[in-house]
């Protein structure tokens, strides 16, 4: 259990704001100074096409230069989540083997991701590129999807107020956060690993099979990220993944399951 139950009125936010490939400068100081006027610093640029130090951007952050100043730029929206709890992509519409992840507006999501939030280990907003938003494997890799309800005869909202809307929801949700003590959430990056270990042990007893083995393992991941593992979980869970290799490995000729052409496209349902 976590030891901090302290008020959560006190101190930042532990929220990152993750920004994939923005392409306008503006947008960068804009969203600096949101982050800023919500108690919030931790900012992260995937691939980003505008510079930080573009004029327009420190025109548009104002007081909020530190904010882009410590930005981290990486490559990959895996390195810009390692080390954070649980994480929401915005995006307007969800296809394929993402519609099973959670989805909803800021102030239905984001409550339930502040349980999950400590100062070592943050939750992450994710937010895509300008012209067309995240892709379906950046959605993938995020517990939730938020959407703002913006009314639909103009629905696309500026890169930065989407930022400020969510931010203002996430302060408005730590500071109302009832101060006890909890669990320590395991990050992206050990939840990740189990993932490819759970994979690995699935495929060999042909769990994963087909056309929809995607939209099987996608499933999994997300049955067991949104339940919020800790650490112990995780090594509970690789435990079990271990084990059913060793079988696999160590009993080569006994049947666990169907050979993959022998196995029905579907499976019956159970009455």
């Amino acid at each position: 259990m976590s030891a901090d139950e302290s008020s959560p009125r006190q101190g930042p936010v532990p929220c990152r704001i993750v920004l994939v490939e923005t392409h306008y400068a503006g947008n960068l100081g804009s969203v600096a100074r949101a982050m800023r006027n919500m108690g919030m610093s931790d900012l992260v640029l995937v691939r980003p096409v505008a510079r930080r130090d573009d004029t327009q951007a420190v025109r548009m952050a104002v007081h909020a230069g530190d904010v882009l100043d410590n930005a981290r730029i990486v490559t990959t929206l895996e390195e810009a989540l390692a080390g954070t709890s649980q994480s929401a992509a915005t995006a307007a519409r969800v296809v394929g083997p993402v519609r099973e992840i959670k989805k909803g507006f800021p102030r239905d999501i984001i409550p339930a991701m502040v349980e999950f939030a400590t100062t070592d280990r943050p939750v992450a907003l994710v937010f895509g590129p300008e012209p067309s938003g995240l892709t379906t494997a950046d959605v993938s890799l995020c517990h939730h999807v938020v959407k703002i309800p913006a009314d639909h005869t103009y629905s696309s909202l500026n890169l930065a107020q989407a930022v400020a809307i969510c931010c203002y929801e996430m302060r408005l949700a730590w500071i109302s956060r009832a101060p006890r003590a909890r669990p320590v959430p395991a990050t992206f990056e050990s939840q990740d690993q189990l993932f490819r270990h759970l994979r690995e042990a699935l495929e060999a007893v042909g769990y994963l099979f087909g056309e929809k083995q995607e939209t099987l393992m996608h499933g999994v991941r997300h049955l067991i990220s949104r339940m919020g593992p800790e650490d112990r979980d995780i090594k509970l869970l690789h435990g079990l993944a271990r084990q059913i290799l060793w079988y696999v490995r160590t009993h080569p000729g006994e049947a666990v399951g169907l050979a993959p052409e022998e196995m029905p496209e579907r499976f019956p349902r159970e009455e």
